[in-house]
């Protein structure tokens, strides 16, 4: 399986450590917890890094990274049934909660969840704490992306 990510480096696009979630948190853990966020597609992931940019600092490059997951029978895909209340809202402490349990718990490689801005794709939630993990995630490639900036005017 191939899935993407966004990076504002050809350095951190090869970063599978999961350190800037680590460093700031995300929707799917709290600060101090590693987790490597990709998406099914790399437009999907280029979507989920345009929103956090503000349009008076948008990054001059970015760079998206394919990356190979070797066994996808390691990925646990949530039910909808087990998704908190209110998920989509930001910093809900119900995510974190869950995210950091599966992170620790290293039973899975990653987690596929539901995208908020597309909730008809996913995002994988990649364990770099899980058993294996190097031998089995690998950047296969790294591409400069441009920025439209259609995309940023609002």
């Amino acid at each position: 399986m191939i899935v993407y990510r966004i990076a504002k480096s050809p350095e951190r696009a090869e970063d599978l450590s999961g350190f800037g979630a680590f460093k700031f948190g995300g929707r799917w853990n709290s600060k101090g917890t590693h987790m490597l966020y990709t998406s099914i597609n790399s437009s999907l992931a280029y979507l989920e890094s345009l929103v956090h940019f503000n349009e008076t600092v948008v990054p001059p490059n970015l760079y998206v990274a394919a990356i190979e997951i070797i066994g996808d029978k390691l990925i646990y895909e949530l039910p909808d049934s087990q998704y908190p209340a209110g998920w989509q809202s930001p910093d809900h402490p119900e995510n974190k909660i869950l995210g950091d349990k599966w992170i620790h718990a290293k039973k899975f490689l990653g987690f596929k969840v539901r995208s908020v801005i597309n909730p008809l794709e996913y995002n994988f939630l990649l364990n770099p704490l899980y058993p294996q993990y190097d031998d089995v995630v690998t950047v296969i490639s790294v591409e400069r992306l441009l920025i439209d900036t259609r995309l940023m005017a609002r």
